[in-house]
């Protein structure tokens, strides 16, 4: 028989177990950042926030704050599964880049961009002006210009999850979707073939490829690849089609984007008398990927796994 404790004795052990009980992070305000060189003040979590580009979007998603979006504007394709429902669901200020009036009609007190570039006076508004109408602004901090980012790395990817928990007091979410992207970043074993690669985004008289420097490049080194522009300090860089017949890439990514698709630039490859000749297009040595996922954000992960089993399938002897 198991005695009963006398209630002073309960108390003491309930208390115990209050102290031993996990505490869940929060986050304190008035809270101040710098983001892309600009000081960022939030006297609390955002709750009305428009997102800018489908990297915003869906970072929001991935960490369960839907229900804080009231627009959103400038979308780069429709979001994969678990976030398809969700964000078919959120209002669409514009198919482009949203102007101050559309974005501050929608009441927001956070405007999360994609892109620096998302905050023109001609775009969705100038950070300083939006600062002085009690709109926060953030920039993805991979997509600064005005202050120029180190080398992309993935623990830049996760220190921007872990900055968003943090602004939007989510830091458990945060922490949850950081683990689950390092378990399956962990998964990917690089190539050691000693293979190259040509990462092609867009354009047809000139292609528009990743350098050595953004997300591309990044995807590429945890894939085992050796990018041909890797010598470029940029994210992206306007290369030339005779250059790239010179490098005679082994692989050659091709973006899958709503205005320049995969197969239009397979057709484009196979038809350009520069380029119908490459080991890469005759073989079909393509790894494909969506537009959303070539950018700094939380598709990287993914899209790497992805391209990893593409990879695997490929027959190429460099």
């Amino acid at each position: 028989m198991n005695p009963v404790r006398p209630l002073p004795q309960l108390l003491g052990l309930a208390v115990l177990a209050l102290f031993q009980a996990p505490v869940m992070a929060q986050t304190s305000y008035p809270l101040m950042l710098d983001n892309c060189g600009v000081e960022v003040m939030l006297d609390a979590a955002p709750q009305r926030v428009v997102t800018i580009k489908s990297t915003a979007t869906e970072m929001l998603l991935a960490l369960g704050l839907e229900g804080r979006i009231v627009g959103v504007g400038f979308q780069d394709g429709p979001a994969p599964e678990p976030w398809t429902a969700a964000a078919a669901a959120l209002p669409i200020l514009s198919d482009k880049l949203p102007s101050q009036e559309v974005v501050l009609e929608a009441e927001p007190d956070f405007v999360y961009g994609g892109w620096e570039s998302n905050f023109a006076a001609d775009g969705a508004g100038e950070r300083a002006t939006l600062a002085t109408l009690g709109v926060a602004t953030y920039v993805s901090p991979a997509a600064c210009r005005s202050i120029k980012p180190a080398k992309l790395t993935f623990n830049e990817v996760f220190a921007e999850i872990d900055e968003m928990g943090t602004i939007f007091d989510a830091t458990p979410a945060a922490e949850a979707l950081i683990a689950e992207q390092r378990a399956a970043l962990a998964t990917v074993t690089p190539d050691t073939r000693g293979l190259t690669a040509l990462w092609y985004s867009s354009g047809t008289k000139a292609p528009y490829v990743g350098a050595g420097s953004g997300a591309p490049q990044m995807m590429l080194e945890a894939l085992g690849l050796e990018n041909i522009m890797a010598e470029v300090d940029e994210g992206w860089v306007a290369a030339s089609w005779e250059a790239v017949v010179d490098a005679n890439p082994d692989v050659i990514v091709l973006v899958d984007a709503v205005w320049n698709s995969a197969d239009q630039k397979k057709k484009l490859l196979a038809e350009n008398p520069i380029t119908s000749q490459l080991d890469a297009v005759v073989n079909q040595r393509y790894l494909i990927l969506p537009f959303p996922a070539s950018e700094a954000g939380v598709r990287n992960v993914g899209a790497t796994v992805d391209m990893a089993a593409q990879l695997s399938g490929l027959s190429v002897t460099p």
